[in-house]
């Protein structure tokens, strides 16, 4: 599935609210040491492009998290809003932030792909059928 979709989401307080004008509805799973440490397990997540709003700009505190991507959070309740690819200003953002309620019968998620598989631990494991990549193949794929 590779269709596109205009989505809005907002963080735990509601303090934050996220437009996404072309959205992916494909799922993916980081499973890489960073995601791990900062949500506490795989970051699951939807490509949301580039074309995003994150408003109001004064709600947001931004983590420069490595050399490719950074990482934004509410500054009021703290949940994680984006992870950002520095060079292309692609955001990546937390599924569970979208109005489940609202998108439900307009949009159907599919989780299709998991990266740094490599870096997987062994004590869980997703029963879904899906595109993996080690570190170094997704670097190899998506680097410019």
């Amino acid at each position: 599935m590779s269709e596109h979709s205009q989505l809005k989401a907002n963080c735990i307080c509601g303090k934050t609210q996220i437009a996404a004008k072309s959205a992916s509805l494909n799922i993916g799973a980081c499973h890489c040491d960073i995601c791990r440490k900062w949500g506490g397990g795989p970051y699951l997540a939807i490509d949301c492009g580039t074309d995003v709003s994150i408003e109001p700009k004064e709600n947001i505190s931004v983590f420069d998290s490595s050399d490719w991507a950074d990482r934004g959070f509410c500054k009021h309740c703290g949940t994680h809003l984006f992870y950002r690819i520095k060079q292309s200003q692609q955001y990546i953002v937390p599924v569970g932030l979208f109005d489940t309620d609202e998108n439900k019968a307009k949009h159907a998620f599919d989780f299709d792909h998991q990266v740094f598989i490599d870096a997987k631990p062994d004590y869980y494991c997703f029963a879904n059928k899906t595109e993996d990549m080690t570190g170094e193949e997704m670097f190899a794929k998506f680097a410019p």
